[in-house]
This record gives C-alpha cells, sequence and structure tokens, in this order.
C-alpha cells in the first residue's frame, strides 16, 4: 500500500485482500498515463498524416 493510512488498512486485512487493494491502486495511477500515451499516439499519427 503507498499511503500509510491503506498500509494499516492492508495491515489489518491480511495478504489476499491487501493485494487487491495494491493492485486496485496501480491501476488507478496508471489509467491517466495510458491515457496521455493513447491521445499522444493518435495526436501523432493525425500529424504525421497531414505532412505526406
Amino acid at each position: 500500500a503507498q499511503c500509510s493510512i491503506c498500509t494499516k488498512t492492508a495491515m489489518q486485512l491480511g495478504a489476499r485482500p491487501a493485494q487487491g487493494l495494491n493492485a486496485g491502486i496501480l491501476y488507478l495511477v496508471a489509467i491517466p498515463y495510458i491515457a496521455i500515451v493513447v491521445i499522444g499516439y493518435k495526436w501523432w499519427k493525425s500529424q504525421k498524416g497531414q505532412e505526406g
């Protein structure tokens, strides 16, 4: 778990739910980066198509 409250909660839940909590946090962190990559790629493709 990344924050102190999440760490305390994860310690009380046990190993398996704590892994799920960590996976959920990482999922929420990754989504904006994935969106930026997809949008950047689409923008790059559209700019590349206009040059030729």
